[in-house]
């Protein structure tokens, strides 16, 4: 794949801390006052408290609707599944927050202890960390610039008390812009273990994920492969299956055959996938109610 040089101006250029490709980034301030390079120092207290965390997974796509949150929802669960394994869930889609909806845990509330603050946990070994705990009303919207985003994520990472966690499972926005710029910067020094792309079959979709897969490259964040979803359907009575996003282009398969990245898999079509979004969501205010 070639090689595409990084957007960002350097600490010594008239541009440093001025241009549109600083906007979101942790060194923006420092950049802009003359400091040179000298780094956030919220990176080594991330580091730092990054310690705990065993995995770092970010789920990453271009485009937005295909699926992303609900991949990092059922990802999440199903390593759970192991009780002796601790899963983290962290949303960082600052202005469309839907993990705590999947999850089932709309109305709940983060708490602050001596350690930071504490997460919403789904199950004793599945705690999630999500905006939409911050907010009075789930239709409150969020706007904010890129600085106060970039701030936001810079708490999540170094104040929630996650303890000891074998995975940390990072639900993005799509595109490539002020989150995935601070969860990438931040978490550098904490390493990384790559990226999870989601993509849908279909051309508009996959024009977009190839920018994903792009500022992967430019970032040097590594890609553990692509998962393409909603990838048919199978009707439950006739059991034939049907294109509802047609691969006119090959589909994620041959997309990631051209750009040389992993093919993790498919995900169809599933009915059952939103019955099961559905039921976590009323089990979860039926707990409500009982512990009320």
């Amino acid at each position: 794949m070639e090689e595409v040089p990084h957007d960002c101006p350097g600490a010594d250029s008239a541009q440093a801390g001025r241009g549109a490709s600083c906007q979101g980034c942790p060194n923006q301030r420092l950049c802009a006052s003359g400091a040179g390079a000298t780094p956030d120092p919220a990176i080594e207290e991330i580091k730092e408290k990054m310690k705990t965390v065993k995995h770092k997974i970010l789920v990453l796509s271009g485009k937005g609707g295909v699926g992303k949150s609900t991949f990092s929802a059922h990802l999440a669960r199903g390593l759970a599944e192991d009780e002796n394994t601790q899963i983290a869930l962290l949303d960082i889609d600052i202005c469309g927050p839907s993990i705590p909806k999947i999850m089932g845990l709309e109305g709940e509330q983060v708490h602050q202890s001596g350690s930071g603050w504490s997460p919403v946990y789904v199950e004793d070994n599945l705690g999630v960390m999500s905006v939409g705990f911050l907010l009075s009303s789930p239709d409150d919207a969020v706007i904010w610039r890129g600085p106060k985003k970039n701030g936001m994520i810079k708490q999540f990472l170094r104040d929630v008390d996650w303890g000891e966690v074998d995975y940390l499972i990072v639900d993005t926005p799509p595109g490539t812009s002020d989150e995935h710029l601070s969860v990438v910067q931040y978490l550098a020094a904490a390493h990384i273990d790559g990226a999870v792309i989601i993509t849908t079959p279909q051309e508009v979709s996959l024009q977009d994920v190839r920018k994903e897969i792009n500022f992967c490259c430019k970032v040097k964040l590594p890609i553990i492969g692509v998962v393409e979803n909603m990838s048919g359907f199978i009707c439950p009575k006739c059991k034939k299956e049907s294109q509802i996003f047609p691969p006119t282009t090959g589909g994620a398969e041959l997309m990631c055959q051209d750009l040389e990245v992993p093919l993790l898999g498919r995900v169809p079509l599933d009915p059952l996938i939103g019955i099961q979004e559905f039921c976590n969501l009323h089990q979860s205010k039926e707990e409500n109610l009982i512990s009320s």
